[in-house]
């Protein structure tokens, strides 16, 4: 047993510890952002030193390998941009303010581990890891809307989580086992010939779209997203996504591979229609997050192709469009944070004007919404072209058809907001503040953005290098 295979999530849950003992000790609580982003990033030194091996521990249910380390640093990036983000709304807690930040800490923990395991009962142990924290953030501002959206999150997880727990059982009753591995070996002998099977597939695939909200397991995202933290909302649109998906490319291509037609042919239907739904209910939202609620589930639709196109193109095309996605969400919510609190409002008609006293803020917003949108040259096109060639090479001419005409759709909602911003007479002319944390956390979003949408090349070699470890 190899513990330092676990050394970035079991740094990373000292340093949580550490953050609540010195919550109750320190009075200046500007501390705790800094030793939680010091821990996040002693974590990221950890796993920088497990990268270009490949080991298991645990008896197997612990993988290190380079699909897993991609996604650590992936989600502690992402961590560390919300932790920086919520500088100013840390600020205004009078209390748990540690919590806040652990919170947040034991949260990616849990999404690490849910890319890094082999078994199943490990991989429900993360979920529910990830998930119990992301509960409590969600409901952390405790006034009405945050409250319902916490209790609506908790409970439809938990049905999610047992109908995951369900499908799992039934994958183990057929199999004889919980390790990935070895349910391929099973399935490939001859397992497939149950029924039986099948529908434990089609549970997996249903406790699974709960995290990365597909139709039809959407229903908690706008609430959530619209009473949540908006730092909170910007982690579960970027860091709980991208966890689901690492987790269904370990669990189905590990484990279901040789019955891919089947579930690759589930994700391509699933995929379709959750962007087109996704899209169409977002055209008449007022709310900005909302609207960008409804936004997220389009672009897991997006993703699914990656899912649908059962190769290692449609597998690497589906890693760099997570990757340009959470430059883009981040950029997008980080300024709708600076705006926000100025105007305290999220309605989109009280971002009119906007550009006229925060044209840097407007300009970020722009971007994003852009890049979301796909037009050059951002991130966001590169991503659209690439997982949409990955479809085509794999014969799902349809699915990009619908695709394009959803980008098409999308464009409306998303340009309205740019109107607004930069067409529309303003409210009033004050400056909108910000913290130097949050305006640094932008300008990487930004830049990001800019830069993968400039030069796509070295980054799709890492999702390539990344799909090759997943196919060892």
């Amino acid at each position: 047993m190899n513990l330092y295979l676990l050394s970035p999530e079991i740094s990373l849950t000292a340093f949580a510890i550490l953050v609540i003992l010195l919550d109750l000790v320190i009075k200046r609580k500007g501390i705790l952002v800094y030793v939680s982003i010091l821990g996040l990033i002693t974590s990221a030194v950890f796993a920088a030193t497990l990268w270009g091996g490949e080991a298991t521990t645990f008896g197997g249910m612990l993988v290190v390998d380079g699909f897993s380390i991609f996604f650590k640093f992936l989600f502690i990036g992402v961590a560390i941009m919300v932790v920086l983000a919520s500088v100013d709304y840390v600020s205004r807690i009078k209390r748990f303010q540690g919590e806040y930040l652990a919170l947040i800490l034991l949260s990616a923990v849990g999404m690490m581990l849910m890319a890094s395991t082999g078994e199943l009962v490990s991989i429900y142990i993360s979920l529910e890891l990830t998930g119990i924290s992301l509960y409590v953030l969600t409901g952390f501002l405790k006034d009405p809307k945050s409250s319902e959206a916490g209790l609506k999150y908790l409970l439809l997880g938990a049905v999610a989580s047992a109908v995951l727990l369900y499908g799992m059982a039934m994958v183990f009753g057929l199999t004889g086992t919980t390790h990935l591995g070895d349910i391929a070996t099973a399935v490939s002998s001859g397992a497939l010939g149950s029924p039986a099977l099948l529908m434990g597939i089609v549970l997996l695939v249903a406790g699974f779209g709960f995290k990365i909200a597909c139709v039809p397991f959407q229903m908690w995202v706008p609430d959530v997203y619209e009473g949540a933290p908006t730092p909170i909302t910007a982690y579960l649109s970027v860091a709980s996504k991208a966890a689901g998906f690492a987790v269904i490319l370990r669990v189905f291509y590990t484990a279901f591979g040789p019955v891919s037609l089947d579930w690759g042919m589930i994700f391509a239907v699933l995929g379709a229609i959750t962007m087109t739904l996704g899209n169409i209910v977002a055209i008449p939202q007022t709310n900005i997050k909302r609207m960008l609620g409804y936004s997220s589930i389009a672009q897991a639709g997006y993703l699914m192709m990656g899912l649908a196109a059962v190769s290692s193109l449609g597998q690497s095309g589906l890693l760099f469009f997570l990757v340009s996605y959470a430059f883009t969400n981040l950029g997008a919510f980080i300024a709708i944070i600076a705006i926000s609190n100025k105007v305290d409002s999220d309605m989109i008609a009280d971002y009119r004007g906007m550009a006229r006293h925060a044209p840097l803020l407007s300009l970020a917003l722009a971007l994003c919404l852009i890049s979301l949108t796909g037009i050059p040259p951002t991130a966001g096109f590169m991503a659209k072209v690439y997982i949409f060639n990955a479809a085509m090479q794999y014969g799902l001419l349809w699915l990009v058809v619908i695709a394009v005409i959803n980008t098409v759709i999308s464009a409306y909602y998303y340009l309205r907001v740019v109107k607004v911003m930069f067409l529309e007479a303003p409210a009033s002319q004050e400056r909108v503040p910000s913290s130097g944390a949050l305006r640094f956390a932008l300008c990487i979003a930004c830049i990001g953005v800019l830069v993968i949408g400039v030069i796509p090349s070295y980054f799709l070699r890492i999702a390539e290098v990344v799909v090759r470890a997943l196919g060892s």
